[in-house]
């Protein structure tokens, strides 16, 4: 029997459209085959946003462009521990293009693919290449090719990479805090003197209880801005799929109005041709007849001929 993440992979390596469908068709084989458990679960896979789906395209058709990410995302990170502030700089540069190319890069493939990308979407692409970038468990995420949506990186609160994948045991991720260490994402570093500064005191417990209020208004936050993108993403991909529908009915229209502009030249050459048909018939019967008297009269002019010839032979 397959594994759970082996049949992930699979079906979120199809096209949105089709996934829904075959994951269902999976889980029958997999009852049928008496493993009710294993349906049970790949009936509880998720359809991926677009953007997570774009994602996730790009990790099958073109995986060395989330390599790329993914190692600078390192050579980030290990500079931020060196507190090396002109370092950091340089690569907050290079990670913003990259992104930036990547996200191009996997907005292009999906459009290759049929599944258009709005702006919108191509966003939420670039905020999960940037989650990638700064958190080790989001770059797994994001080169397992299991997301079910977009990631964010923010400076407050956990990342919880674990509810953007649909099949997060078999990365070993957990929810944040289940490890008891709740990481934090941050788009831009902090600059190497704040981080000195921030190491001279120790926060007393009424600051640790704020901070981690605070922590949890923009955890709650950062989950209702996720609520807001994947309905905006379902919204604009409605929109999109209406305006695809919209521009082939008209395709179809403008094709059935050439086959009907033929089919109505066609019956007036038929006609033309039934008319053109019966004057033949008319010629022919005419032919026939005048035929019919020409072998008549060559049968009298015959007979007279033999008649005379008799004669002439008689008188010697």
């Amino acid at each position: 029997m397959p594994t759970l993440a082996e049949v992930a992979a699979d079906l979120y390596a199809r096209l949105p459209g089709e996934m829904i469908a075959a994951r269902d068709a999976r889980a029958r084989e997999l009852r049928a085959a008496g493993d009710e458990g294993l349906a049970a679960q790949v009936t509880r896979l998720r359809k991926p946003s677009t953007a997570a789906w774009a994602v996730n395209h790009l990790a099958h058709t073109d995986p060395g462009q989330l390599d790329e990410v993914v190692h600078l995302g390192g050579v980030l990170r290990e500079s931020q521990a060196g507190l090396d502030g002109g370092r950091l700089r340089e690569l907050a540069r290079e990670r913003r293009r990259l992104t930036a190319a990547v996200a191009a890069r996997a907005r292009d493939l999906a459009a290759e693919a049929g599944v258009p990308v709005s702006e919108s979407v191509a966003a939420q692409v670039e905020a999960t290449l940037t989650a990638a970038m700064i958190d080790d468990d989001a770059g797994r995420a994001v080169r397992s090719g299991l997301l079910v949506g977009p990631l964010e990186a923010t400076g407050l609160g956990g990342a919880d990479v674990a509810s953007a994948v649909a099949v997060p045991d078999a990365l070993g991720l957990a929810p944040p805090g289940e490890d008891g260490h709740a990481r934090h994402l941050r788009a831009v570093p902090d600059l190497p003197a704040s981080s000195r500064e921030a190491k001279g005191a120790a926060p007393s417990g009424a600051a640790r209880r704020r901070d981690a209020a605070r922590a949890e208004a923009e955890e709650a936050r950062a989950r209702a801005r996720q609520d807001l993108a994947d309905a905006e993403d379902d919204v604009a991909a409605a929109r999109d799929a209406g305006s695809a529908a919209a521009a082939e009915v008209g395709r179809v229209e403008a094709v059935a109005g050439r086959v009907d502009a033929e089919r109505q030249a066609l019956h007036r050459r038929l006609a033309e041709l039934d008319d053109q048909a019966a004057a033949v018939d008319a010629e022919l019967r005419g032919a026939v007849v005048a035929r019919q008297r020409a072998e008549r009269t060559l049968a009298d002019a015959t007979r007279r001929r033999d008649e005379a010839a008799a004669r002439l032979r008689d008188l010697g």
